[in-house]
């Protein structure tokens, strides 16, 4: 009897291991892409990593932007969390669930895996901006700066572009004297505008001011620099922008821009592929931030987190290092937006405006992002009526800050 449990023992064993390793699911929400080749990259990437990872499954679920928000404040509230979720980088974006405790500190997983290391320093800055930890990793990253037209600033006698905000004011004025008007914007669309506003109260406050306000820690009614932001945007509005402005979305006023209409656009590092598609030359075109002067890039990122209710954080944080490694995101260069959120990642082309951003987004390790990331949805779109009011003329700049504050102060 003893000899047959033995046998049955042995046999007991072998037939353990024999056995494939307990399958591990990984659950990752993300959007719905209307770009096929992100689609067929994220197939790519998960196909890649199971490969790698023998029983363990990716399950990709995708939703639009609105269904996202709703179903993660659902899962923040439910054991029906996923394992990696989407969302943007921001206070009032992704902080949203940092603050709800959906997301995971992932200080351990940067220190193991070197993500620093790894990571355009500007990408990954938003990680640190919320107390207690680290928070996401780089999904996308977008920079926004000034795009000019080289023989628009030629004509204007600008020979190089400007280094400081009073160059900027001077390089304004030539192109004015020249009769051509000194940038585009699309007044229909909110934001469009919005992004002027952004980096002038960067350039007038500073990044520490800046961010206070933005943040509701400081009253814009007692800092002089908010409403000398307003006056400089009504300067702007008043004898720069091409016009009418008002009146055109954020689409044509890039048309305008290609026609030749306006010298500059304040806008992302998506446009170096719209004008590639539209048959323009990049060599027609420079590229130089906003001169804010605080060092700090304006821009924006999205995010992939892990949730606190994950069973597998370790296999999630593992997935995510495979997706922002250098192979991964040199074989999909260009899917997931012009430039990649790993820094050893080249533009095919050299010469190119996607070298200008590789360079601008190395030479800068802070970021200060849209109004509209920064303030709940509702102080936004109290700031949008304001500024669309002082650029119309329709409220006196040096009231701007009071009319802001005041309804800060009522719905806060």
């Amino acid at each position: 009897m003893r000899r047959r449990s033995a046998v049955f023992s042995t046999l007991g064993l072998l037939c353990a291991l024999a056995l494939p390793a307990q399958a591990q699911e990984i659950r990752f929400w993300t959007l719905n892409f209307a770009n096929d080749a992100a689609n067929k990259a994220f197939q790519d990437i998960i196909h890649g990593f199971e490969a790698k990872n023998p029983g363990v499954t990716i399950k990709l679920e995708t939703r639009g932007v609105d269904e996202q928000k709703a179903a993660l404040r659902v899962a923040a509230n439910s054991n029906q969390a996923p394992d990696i979720y989407f969302s943007w980088a921001g206070p009032g974006l992704g902080g949203e669930f940092v603050t709800s405790g959906l997301a995971l500190n992932m200080a351990k997983y940067y220190a193991e895996y070197k993500w620093d290391d790894e990571l355009l320093p500007a990408a990954d800055s938003f990680s640190r901006i919320y107390p207690g930890g680290r928070y996401g990793v780089p999904y996308t990253f977008h920079g926004e700066a000034l795009y000019y037209n080289k023989a628009l600033f030629a004509k204007a006698g600008i020979t190089a572009p400007p280094t400081s905000y009073a160059a900027l004011m001077a390089d304004a004025a030539k192109l004015k004297a020249a009769r051509i008007p000194a940038i585009t914007f699309g007044g229909t669309v909110n934001w469009h505008l919005m992004r002027l506003m952004d980096v002038i109260l960067e350039t007038k406050c500073g990044a520490a001011k800046h961010d206070a306000l933005m943040a509701r820690k400081l009253d814009w009614t007692t800092e002089p620099c908010a409403t000398a932001s307003f006056e400089a945007l009504h300067d702007w509005t008043a004898n720069y922008l091409l016009k009418p402005f008002m009146g055109i979305g954020e689409d044509q006023s890039f048309n305008l821009f290609l026609a030749g209409r306006a010298a500059m656009m304040l806008e992302g590092d998506w446009l170096v592929g719209e004008l590639t598609q539209n048959g323009k030359p990049q060599s027609d075109y420079g590229l130089f931030p906003f001169p804010t002067g605080t060092d700090r890039l304006y821009g924006f990122a999205e995010y992939n987190y892990i949730s606190t209710k994950s069973q597998h954080p370790d296999l999630a944080a593992k997935f995510l290092d495979y997706l922002i490694s250098t192979p991964v995101q040199q074989a999909n260069l260009g899917a997931f937006g012009a430039i990649s959120v790993n820094k050893d990642v080249v533009p095919s082309e050299k010469g190119t405006l996607d070298h200008a951003w590789i360079d601008i987004f190395h030479r800068y390790s802070g970021v200060f992002m849209n109004g509209d990331q920064a303030f709940p949805t509702d102080i936004t779109t109290e700031y949008w009526r304001v500024i669309n009011d002082v650029a119309t003329d329709h409220l006196a700049p040096a009231k701007a800050a009071a009319v802001l504050q005041g309804f800060i102060a009522s719905h806060h």
